[in-house]
């Protein structure tokens, strides 16, 4: 079952690339409906601190993969990450945005991060991400737990 679902969001992955074209330049729809499926591809998938890989991955890794589809390298840790294209306020997020949190003892030093998938409305901004429990899955930014230890987001194209 596990071959399965890989083969078909491999499947799925070059099939994006392969309608994306081989053009050099990619609308922004474009590179962010391929960046969010791509990150959607690893749902799922365990949380692994240090992890890059399916067997199991940590959030820098799901962001550095994500945006390394449409051929953007980040850094690979959340706080690098977090220096990485401009500045955007929580209220003028947009799919594709990355979102970045505090989520350890110390309340300003970032060490959680994700990407952006839906805005269901003003309370309702979905991120997709990989959680310590639930491995690589999408959760509301305005939950208290998030909305408490969001710190920045960031725009890269």
């Amino acid at each position: 079952m596990k071959n399965r679902t890989l083969l078909r969001n491999s499947a799925l992955i070059f099939l994006l690339i392969l309608i994306s074209g081989c053009g050099g330049h990619m609308s922004r729809a474009k590179k962010v409906d391929l960046v969010v499926q791509t990150a959607r591809s690893y749902t799922g998938t365990p949380y692994k601190y240090g992890g890059t890989t399916r067997v199991g991955m940590d959030c820098s890794a799901l962001l550095f993969h994500s945006f390394q589809s449409v051929r953007l390298t980040l850094p690979r840790t959340s706080a690098e990450q977090a220096k990485k294209g401009k500045r955007v306020n929580i209220k003028d997020l947009k799919v594709g945005d990355m979102v970045f949190f505090a989520t350890g003892k110390k309340k300003k030093q970032i060490n959680h991060a994700g990407i952006v998938t839906a805005i269901r409305g003003r309370n309702d901004v979905r991120f997709i991400h990989a959680s310590t429990s639930l491995g690589v899955t999408e959760s509301n930014l305005y939950s208290s737990y998030y909305k408490e230890r969001f710190r920045r987001a960031r725009r890269v194209f």
